[in-house]
Order: structure tokens, then C-alpha cells, then sequence
């Protein structure tokens, strides 16, 4: 895993990165959406995004295995120095380190953008079954996130309640 190029995604880049999403949607409740975006709707949520945040796709052997995006955190102007991140990872490609260099990346880009919170808003059963685990809390914690909050049974897919933690990284503040 030595070569794993990390760049900005453009929107020819949707359709690699919507079937990464597509099986978290699918398959897991890492993702609250139930139905899978159609591949138009994807193409504008980035070009919505790249207008005023960073967007990286993790490459390996000419292949998107990862992609990670900055936005804005709640969307007031009061909240402009905080930005929300989120990180998908292929499959098959998983605990791999590349979740970690797609968030180093992001959060360098960041920190020169002047943003000084991090925020990530993750899924988290009461107890792992087969559609969710505490991974993507461990993922966070290990990159220096904290947990700041915790929503209860507020999602429900697969028949089921899922609750949502907040979780919050201080990059930097004058």
C-alpha cells in the first residue's frame, strides 16, 4: 500500500466515488440515506462541495479506493472557522491507513483555510450488529478526535434505532 496517490476529486470523478458510497448505503448503517443517489444528484453534491471545500480521492494502481470531504459545520456564518468531515473507504481497501491520509490531507488543506474545529457525525449501535460498529469511533479517537456529544436512538434503517455521536478535533485558534 506504499503507492497511494491522494488528490482532488473532480466530478468525473462520481461515479467511482458513488459506488464506494452506494455499498455503505446498501449494505451498513454508516450511512442514514436508504436508497443509493442517482449518479446526477451525486455529481452536484460535489460540485457544491469542491466550490468551497476541500474533496480527496485516495488512488491506488489507477483506481479510487477512498474518497474525503470537508463542509460546512451546522452553516452559520458564526460557525465559519468549523468545518464537518466525512470519509468513505472502499471495501476491500479498509484499515489500510488510507482513511488516515485522505484526514491528514484534509486537515492540513483546512488548517491553511484558517479552520480551527473538526467535526465528524458517526452512526453508533447500542450494541455492533451486522450493519453497524464502533470502527469509525475507534477510526477518530486514533486521529485525535474526542466525543462531544451523543444522539439517541435518532436513526432508524433496517428496522432498526441507531443513536449518533458528534465528535470534535481543535486543529488550531489564536
Amino acid at each position: 500500500m506504499n503507492d497511494i496517490l491522494i488528490r482532488p476529486v473532480t466530478v468525473d470523478d462520481a461515479k467511482d466515488i458513488l459506488k464506494i458510497y452506494g455499498y455503505y448505503v446498501a449494505n451498513t448503517a454508516i450511512s442514514f440515506e436508504y436508497t443509493v443517489p442517482k449518479l446526477e444528484k451525486f455529481k452536484n453534491r460535489i460540485k457544491k462541495t469542491v466550490k468551497e471545500y476541500p474533496y480527496y480521492a485516495a488512488v491506488v494502481g489507477g483506481k479510487i479506493v477512498g474518497y474525503a470531504y470537508a463542509g460546512a459545520f451546522i452553516g452559520r456564518e458564526a460557525y465559519r472557522f468549523s468545518a464537518e468531515l466525512t470519509v468513505y473507504i472502499d471495501k476491500d481497501y479498509t484499515k489500510k491507513g488510507i482513511g488516515k491520509l485522505l484526514y491528514d490531507t484534509l486537515e492540513q488543506n483546512l488548517k491553511e483555510k484558517g479552520i480551527t474545529n473538526l467535526y465528524a457525525c458517526i452512526g453508533v449501535p447500542e450494541k455492533e450488529d451486522e450493519y453497524l460498529n464502533f470502527n469509525s469511533v475507534q477510526f477518530h479517537k486514533h486521529l485525535g478526535f474526542k466525543q462531544a456529544g451523543e444522539f439517541h436512538k435518532c436513526g432508524y434503517k433496517f428496522n432498526r434505532w441507531y443513536n449518533m455521536v458528534w465528535m470534535e478535533k481543535i486543529i488550531q485558534h489564536e
